[in-house]
């Protein structure tokens, strides 16, 4: 398989039309090679549309979703972030490269182990892994600038919100199958934030994450 022919038909077919036009967010899906991140079993398949067991009931996400979601949170080279949910590793390492520190959590010690062998093998070593359930928040090294929820939520923990810098950013899908849409809030204040809902897609839900009340008749 030509891996480079098929990371350029992945960029130019599935990640631009899906609105993914920030040119560093492009090169850095050129430099750092997603078929590094997919088990070896699905090595094949790492550039298609599809999403990628990883294992132990975990998906890598599709592409344009994880390409989509990178461009929205528009990552400083001076802020910290938060990942909740590893999984592959892959976004990390996208993450790693725009951003000053990452600190990624999942719950899954297998994956969080794997993820880790391979942001070593890219010499990256501004993350730092942990284990544990984010779902309802991860406030050990808070406040940060970003937030990322790399698995849906039916309702998102208020105590991400307060885990943000002023300015800070956070950016999760939320709903229910088949309602979800992507949501970034914005910490302006101690008190204010503001709150924008930018595209519906559809995303695995991370375990443990916390339910709405819902009404039985």
């Amino acid at each position: 398989m030509n891996f480079e022919t098929a990371r350029y038909n992945m960029i130019e077919q599935q990640i631009r039309p899906w609105n993914v036009l920030d040119l560093t967010i492009l090169n850095l899906l050129d430099e750092i090679h997603r078929e590094d991140f997919v088990p070896a079993d699905y090595k094949s398949m790492a550039f298609s549309d599809f999403e990628i067991p990883l294992g132990n009931g975990a998906l890598m996400l599709v592409p344009r979703v994880e390409a989509r979601l990178i461009q929205e949170l528009n990552v400083q080279p001076h802020e910290t972030v938060l990942e909740v949910g590893t999984g592959s590793g892959y976004m990390t390492a996208l993450l790693a490269q725009l951003a000053l520190r990452v600190f990624s959590v999942e719950i899954d010690q297998d994956l969080s182990t794997e993820a880790g062998r391979k942001l070593a093998s890219h010499d990256i070593s501004n993350v730092t892994l942990e284990i544990g359930d984010a779902a309802s928040g991860w406030d050990n090294h808070a406040p940060y600038d970003v937030i990322l929820l790399t698995g849906s939520v039916p309702k998102l923990s208020e105590k991400f919100e307060q885990s943000l810098n002023i300015n800070g950013r956070l950016l999760a899908v939320v709903g229910d199958e088949p309602n979800m849409e992507v949501q970034l809030i914005t910490r302006i204040s101690d008190t204010e934030f503001k709150r924008e809902s930018l595209f519906e897609t559809v995303i695995p839900a991370l375990k443990n994450a916390p339910e709405p009340t819902r009404f039985s008749f």
